[in-house]
């Protein structure tokens, strides 16, 4: 039962990310990402801060103070300014996509850099994985857009932070990590808008939408870290998945975009691509256990 409530969590959380970005791309045909990301940031970890008093725990912890932290802001920097560019400039349904390669970079990522093992077919299937990211970028063809490196950008971003986070103390719970993330993209928002300049004030549609864009943020990063923390990861980490359901179908229903075959085929490679390299690990575990 607690696999199967996780997985229900799980695939709630990934809705709520789906409509997180949905508003923050409407919202972004109005206001300017910098002016965006200072707003989310600011109102992310005030939500956090608040769960996290709730809770009765410490809003700065001397844990912060070290390399680890440092890396996990400087990837929560890159992950949210890529991504958030990403789904402003261009197609959803492309970088929800693009998105979904994150988890076989960690895995490669922990290999290279944690020194865990991992055989020739997992190597291949995060190759594949690579290859499906190529496929919807279409890097040098007609359809490529640069704006799509964001993505890119976003995806590495958002791959740093979780092996950053593997790093870090253990000390430090989720809702602080949560505090720190969310208050980087309040200067790095302010920096932007610096550089590109024409702050906005928001009107009553576009203040409704960073709120919403709020609301589903913070409740689907409670939702994932509750499923992880439910059942079996090897189970309840598969559904991450869905999200590229989700967003696909507000792709089309809300923007009007009509994905072409191949930026299917190169979501569809990438999720077999993540899906093989899950079971080939829950393999591994369990052939270590004996």
């Amino acid at each position: 039962m607690s696999n199967m409530r996780g997985s229900v969590l799980m695939v709630a959380a990934m809705g709520g990310f789906a409509l997180e970005d949905m508003f923050i791309k409407r919202t972004a045909k109005v206001l300017p990402v910098g002016e965006i990301l200072m707003i989310f940031g600011l109102a992310g970890m005030l939500a956090f801060i608040v769960m996290a008093l709730w809770r009765r725990e410490r809003v700065l912890h001397p844990a912060i103070a070290s390399w680890p932290i440092l890396l996990r802001a400087i990837a929560e920097v890159a992950g949210r300014l890529g991504y958030t560019l990403a789904i402003a400039l261009t197609p959803l349904s492309n970088a929800s996509a693009i998105l979904q390669a994150t988890p076989l970079v960690v895995v490669a990522g922990a290999a290279l850099i944690f020194g865990e093992k991992v055989g020739w077919r997992r190597w291949a299937a995060i190759g594949a994985g690579f290859l499906g990211v190529l496929i919807v970028l279409r890097p040098g063809m007609e359809g490529f857009q640069l704006a799509s490196l964001f993505t890119v950008l976003g995806m590495l971003g958002f791959a740093g932070r979780d092996l950053a986070t593997r790093a870090a103390a253990p000390v430090l719970s989720n809702l602080q990590l949560g505090i720190y993330g969310f208050f980087m993209l309040i200067p790095t928002g302010a920096a932007l808008l610096l550089v590109t300049g024409g702050a906005a004030m928001p009107g009553a549609p576009e203040a409704l939408g960073l709120a919403l864009a709020t609301l589903f943020g913070v409740a689907s990063y409670w939702g994932l870290t509750a499923a992880m923390r439910m059942g079996e990861v090897s189970v309840i980490t598969p559904f991450r998945y869905t999200r590229l359901v989700f967003a696909l179908v507000l792709a089309v229903l809300v923007f009007g975009e009509r994905p072409d075959a191949p930026m299917l085929a190169g979501s569809a490679l990438i999720i077999a691509s993540g899906l093989y390299t899950l079971a080939r690990a829950r393999r591994a575990r369990r052939a270590a256990r004996g």
